[in-house]
């Protein structure tokens, strides 16, 4: 009984060291689980888990139908309105027309300034003047200088009526002679009408005919003292008929105003002393300006 007794008072004891381990055991598994658990081993990389990083994609081309395609392209064109392209014998055609009125165009602008340059009533010119004579019948030529100016009344635009006047002066040589006169200054002046035709008038020019008919006065004293010109072999002075024929050729500068250069042939009949009326065939030009003026 008293054994019995002792083993209890030692059980007690046992039980209560037992349930203070189990609890300080507890106590420590809950602060530390990983150092009660076991190692965890590494686990097979999973592929389809993680992420994979991005490309880039292509395009995929899309592949179309050739027939729904061909009737996609047919409804597009039937829904557009349709443009009917000349073809090369069109536009030849249609070359030539534009190029003919142009050319219609041109033409009438051309028609318009000549008219404009055309339909004035009255011409003035005036200028430098040459004249080439024999100033004696056994003289050798000379060369004059001179002016010329004229009037011309336009009737239409292709006739007229000119009035001109010109006058010339030279010293010619005489030669050795007894009257010791060498170099006499002799001057002669005209004045002459008619008619005036133009034979082709353009934009930029015009040329004319001039057939003048008229008197010439020529004044071919020996001396400034009125010793006679045939003591040295000159015409006598004098008032006799000349004529003229002079082709007008003007540049125009514009409707009113043109640059003429017209050459003549200038016939003369001054008499010689000991000979009578004598016959000179004379050639010259005349250099100047001609301007237009009033309306027909």
């Amino acid at each position: 009984m008293q054994c019995s007794k002792s083993l209890g008072y030692l059980a007690y004891p046992l039980l209560t060291f037992f349930l203070v381990a189990a609890l300080s055991t507890q106590a420590q598994t809950t602060n530390n689980p990983q150092q009660s658990a076991p190692p965890a081993q590494n686990p097979a990389p999973d592929t389809e888990a993680q992420p994979t990083p991005l490309q880039p994609t292509q395009p995929v081309p899309v592949t179309r139908d050739p027939l729904s395609q061909a009737q996609q392209q047919q409804g597009n064109s039937a829904s557009r309105p349709q443009t009917n392209y000349p073809n090369e014998q069109d536009r030849v055609r249609l070359a030539q027309e534009a190029q003919e009125r142009v050319r219609a165009r041109r033409e009438a602008r051309t028609q318009a300034a000549i008219k404009d340059t055309y339909s004035h009533k009255y011409e003035i010119y005036f200028g430098y003047a040459y004249l080439h004579i024999r100033p004696g019948h056994d003289l050798q030529h000379a060369n004059e200088n001179g002016w010329n100016a004229g009037m011309t009344w336009l009737l239409n635009p292709k006739l007229g009526i000119s009035a001109d006047v010109r006058g010339f002066y030279k010293s010619v040589y005489v030669g050795n002679n007894p009257y010791a006169l060498f170099h006499p200054f002799i001057s002669n002046y005209s004045a002459m009408a008619g008619p005036q035709y133009w034979v082709r008038q353009r934009k930029g020019y015009a040329i004319s005919a001039q057939v003048l008919a008229g008197i010439t006065h020529n004044l071919f004293d020996a001396d400034s003292a009125g010793h006679p010109g045939y003591l040295v072999g000159l015409y006598d002075n004098g008032t006799r008929f000349t004529a003229a024929a002079v082709v007008p050729v003007d540049i125009n500068l514009g409707p009113g105003l043109a640059v003429r250069i017209a050459p003549d042939y200038n016939l003369t009949t001054w008499a010689d002393h000991t000979r009578g009326t004598d016959i000179q065939h004379n050639l010259g030009f005349m250099t100047g300006l001609n301007y237009r003026f009033g309306r027909q």
